[in-house]
């Protein structure tokens, strides 16, 4: 009886010379790689390579200080980002809340500068879920591209902000500049703040339906109202709570100003640095596939360059190219992971 067929059958299932499980093999190992632990992966590489070049340049690079400031640093980033992540798996997005954030700001301090604090939260949370709604209505009820709808409202908003401000304005009261500054032993508040955001939305895309309807609508609008999502709805839903995302991170940066400031948003970048997170994190800028672990992580991935780059005092032009590359190479990587 001849073995030849269960010889060849062994040989084409067993692994090549050299460790790999025929030609394809590093390709399906690639595939079958989740985005989010590509990016965490990611994560730890470029913390070690800090790690490496902060030690060569005489430095310490994994102190308490440092751990510290990348949470504070990224926590208002990475809240943006949260609100960005729900508007992109909808197949949308914002680009109105580096202003939103300016506008917030501005609003948390001089109603807390009259007194109140709740006062100065609920005004906040007002002005946000307002922006949101008309980003959400001018998108579904206008058919105006989300990209013009939003940078129209983000020019309203400029306006606003240009012809009513002409430097900081009101005043945060310590007790609100706590949330800013404080924290419980390594762990800034503020930290904590954008850990309770996350959470929220992760809760609302995976354990609700309107997480299964923002999934849907990302992936195929038509599809999802025939289905018979009101998809109108889920957008506008969506924007609301992207806006009070960046209401958030404008409370937050009032709280560590002191003040409200018309450019804090914009100077941060806000709005191009929470998509830039967001493509990191594995979402797509189609919709449809994503979600908020990924965002975190491609925002504790721009807090560590951003980190590492002033440890080692490297020039803004040069640190713009870095960032530059690795968004780019991030979203070619997770485009031919998508067609392999």
């Amino acid at each position: 009886m001849s073995t030849t067929g269960p010889r060849v059958a062994e040989a084409s299932a067993s692994p090549d010379g050299d460790g790999r499980t025929g030609s394809g093999g590093p390709r399906r190992l690639w595939t079958a790689l989740d985005p989010t632990k590509v990016v965490y992966l990611a994560l730890a590489a470029v913390i070690a390579i800090g790690w490496v070049l902060v030690a060569l340049d005489g430095g310490a690079f994994l102190t308490t200080e440092t751990i510290v400031g990348i949470q504070q640093r990224s926590a208002a980033l990475g809240i943006v980002a949260v609100g960005q992540t729900l508007a992109i798996l909808a197949g949308s997005l914002d680009l109105s809340v580096a202003y939103l954030i300016s506008l917030s700001s501005l609003v948390a301090a001089e109603v807390m500068e009259a007194g109140s604090v709740p006062g100065g939260v609920a005004a906040v949370i007002g002005v946000s879920a307002l922006v949101g709604l008309v980003n959400g209505l001018v998108i579904t009820k206008l058919h105006v591209h989300a990209f013009i709808a939003t940078l129209g409202v983000a020019l309203i908003i400029k306006g606003v902000l240009d012809h009513l401000y002409d430097g900081p304005a009101g005043r945060v009261p310590e007790s609100f500049q706590h949330l800013g500054y404080d924290r419980i032993g390594p762990i800034p508040v503020s930290a904590l703040l954008w850990a309770a955001v996350a959470g929220v939305a992760w809760f609302l895309l995976a354990k609700s339906r309107y997480g299964y309807r923002v999934h849907a609508v990302g992936g195929d609008v038509e599809v999802a109202r025939l289905s018979g999502i009101r998809t109108d709805r889920v957008v506008v839903v969506t924007h609301v709570l992207c806006s009070l995302c960046a209401g958030i991170a404008g409370l937050l940066l009032a709280s560590r100003l002191g003040a409200g400031v018309p450019t804090v948003g914009t100077d941060g970048g806000y709005d191009l640095e929470s998509i830039a997170a967001v493509v990191l994190g594995g979402t797509a800028l189609a919709g449809g596939k994503g979600g908020v672990a990924g965002t975190v992580g491609g925002v504790l991935l721009l807090a560590v360059l951003d980190s590492v780059f002033n440890q080692l005092e490297v020039n803004s032009f040069f640190k713009d190219v870095v960032r530059g590359v690795v968004i780019v190479a991030a979203v070619a990587l997770y485009a031919r992971r998508r067609t392999s």
